[in-house]
């Protein structure tokens, strides 16, 4: 929801750390700020993007090898500069950035009032700084841990204070993870931000508080006391974290694809037949996600179904408190989540677990807090996916997905021979001639205010996604249907040149032409998405036939037309508005 950073060693920490939340800034980017340590506190921050605030604010000139960053996305108050971390206390001797929802700030906020400190903005977060300078007295380390208690809701949170050679910090709800070097220590809310100049980490848990000076990290829990937490070194190389030779990450993220899926089938076989053992023998399966991943989790279904005859919930994950009654220790719940952070999927793992039912992760961060709830695990294995858009991800779930139905089918070496047989499909979808020719569609279609998709059975939950991304990134208004849900409302939307996208493959054909030419009888302008040409269609993209496959292949086509309508309307398509990659609050 926001990205937080912050660096203690012996460099200047203030170029650090723009390295830092220039790679978190997909996290949020309505507001972007610096507190450094040295003589004091010194601070500088602004609204808008890095760059647009860097331009204007000489970040390097705060001086301090001790310092903390944030970039922004809204929850609580407006985007403005007195909303914008760092926040400080009346004294301006204490800086903290926060990431998460402080749920009973209110009640704080009033109590900190009444006792005379001065609030100046709107968000929760800056209770946090009044609440340690009250306990001060008690010197740093205590009022932090004093203050952290009286916090209601999930937070990472990072503090510095005048006098103080040290960053001390907690979590609870809200990732935060340690990067360590023998002359430093990071703290952020993604390894990315470090990569650079580590690849050893420690991932906190919940309720871990830790005080960090340039060459010692002691680590206590809020509830435990002193704990000791393990190193893991992680996988991912610095180079993954940049975009190379490509203009936005969005577009480098869907040429990866073609390995990606293939990385993705590179799971422990006996880890996946032991997930098939317990489907089989469990007492209902409910796949729970959100946005693309719930796609993804859609698409297993009807996987699961037709491959494997297997019946499965998908269930969104914000609504699955509505189906907490049928969960029991024999049922398994699969909770799909690209960051492993996402609020609701994790709101939606602890009422499961609560109910003693089995719970298997999907997830592309390993460390993250999903990793750590869940009883099985299986990696997407995509990378860092930067772009707020999913792309890589959500092919690499859908992958995950067939994997787990022709494995419950007994055909699991089918379906990696199959997946490995898509290499060179991909491939050429993401060519540079694929690009031009839906260039060409989005130079017609950027101009519309309305865009339609449908499909039947799997390409119903291609259409799915199609529709969100195109809407999430040209901001133009798109709507997916089943298709034989047109004559029961939708093709009242119909008028002349409405667009279409019409998602076909081999096994349904005739039905899904049949609601091409309904609704190219009331005027739309049909893009048949296909490996076969029909007559029906004003506009052809083609398609290789790949049968159960179909929702990896189609996906790639609407995610490059989704970026080149982002592009011809000068949007960025990696940072669309309103929204962010990792989802920690509710």
């Amino acid at each position: 929801m926001c990205g937080i950073i912050g660096y203690i060693g012996s460099e200047a920490a203030s170029s650090i750390l723009l390295k830092g939340l220039k790679t978190l800034e997909y996290r949020g980017y309505d507001s972007v700020g610096i507190a450094t340590l040295s003589d004091g506190i010194h601070l500088k921050k602004g609204v808008g993007k890095i760059d647009d605030v860097r331009s204007k604010l000489d970040f390097e000139s705060l001086t301090g090898t001790i310092g903390i960053g944030h970039t922004r996305w809204a929850t609580h108050g407006a985007v403005s500069l007195v909303n914008a971390h760092p926040h400080t206390d009346c004294s301006g001797k204490i800086a903290i950035v926060h990431n998460g929802i402080i749920e009973n700030h209110s009640e704080l906020k009033a109590g900190l009032e009444s006792r005379g400190h001065q609030l100046k903005g709107e968000t929760d977060s800056e209770v946090i700084a009044h609440l340690i300078e009250e306990e001060l007295p008690q010197g740093f380390e205590s009022a932090c841990m004093n203050a952290f208690k009286q916090l209601k809701g999930s937070y990472a949170v990072l503090a510095i204070c005048e006098g103080e050679k040290k960053i001390v910090a907690a979590r609870k709800d809200s990732p935060l993870v340690l990067g360590l070097l023998d002359h430093c220590t990071f703290f952020a809310s993604d390894v990315s931000s470090f990569l650079e100049w580590t690849k050893d980490v420690v991932y906190l848990e919940n309720h871990d508080f830790v005080v960090a000076t340039e060459n010692n990290v002691r680590y206590y829990n809020l509830l435990d006391g002193e704990v000791m937490r393990p190193v893991d070194t992680v996988e991912w190389d610095v180079e993954q974290t940049k975009k190379g030779n490509f203009e936005h990450f969005m577009l480098k993220e869907i040429a990866e694809q073609a390995e990606t899926i293939q990385r993705a089938i590179v799971q422990d076989r006996s880890v996946i037949e032991g997930i098939v053992d317990e489907v089989r023998g469990g007492f209902g399966v409910f796949f729970v996600g959100c946005g693309s991943s719930y796609n993804a989790a859609l698409a297993g279904t009807y996987l699961l179904s037709k491959v494997a005859k297997v019946h499965v919930n998908p269930v969104m994950a914000s609504e699955f408190e509505n189906f907490e009654s049928f969960l029991k220790e024999e049922t398994l719940v699969f909770a799909i989540s690209q960051s492993g952070e996402t609020a609701d999927v994790l709101g939606a793992v602890r009422a499961a677990k609560s109910r003693g039912s089995k719970l298997i992760g999907i997830t592309n961060v390993m460390g993250s807090s999903l990793t750590r709830e869940v009883d099985e695990l299986l990696m997407m294995n995509s990378g860092p996916e930067i772009c707020v858009l999913s792309t890589k991800t959500y092919t690499s779930q859908v992958v995950l997905m067939a994997l787990l139905a022709y494995a419950l089918a007994g055909r699991y070496d089918e379906c990696v021979r199959c997946i490995k047989s898509l290499y060179m499909d991909i491939y050429n979808l993401t060519s540079k001639s694929t690009r031009e020719h839906l260039k060409a569609l989005a130079e017609r279609l950027a101009c519309k205010e309305h865009i339609y998709t449908i499909g039947r059975g799997l390409q119903y939950t291609t259409a799915l996604e199609a529709a969100l991304k195109i809407k999430e990134v040209s901001y133009i208004h798109t709507e997916a249907f089943a298709g034989g849900e047109l004559k029961h409302g939708p093709l009242a939307l119909i008028e002349s040149g409405t667009p279409v996208l019409v998602f076909v493959s081999e096994d349904n054909e005739d039905r899904v032409i049949s609601n091409a030419q309904e609704v190219k009888a009331r005027g739309a302008t049909v893009i048949g998405v296909s490996s076969r040409k029909n007559e029906v269609f004003d506009y052809w993209i083609k398609v290789p036939a790949c049968g159960n496959f179909a929702p990896v292949i189609q996906a790639i086509p609407m995610q490059i037309l989704a970026y080149e309508l982002a592009v011809l309307k000068g949007l960025d398509p990696d940072k669309p508005r309103n929204l962010a990659k990792s989802v920690t609050v509710l």
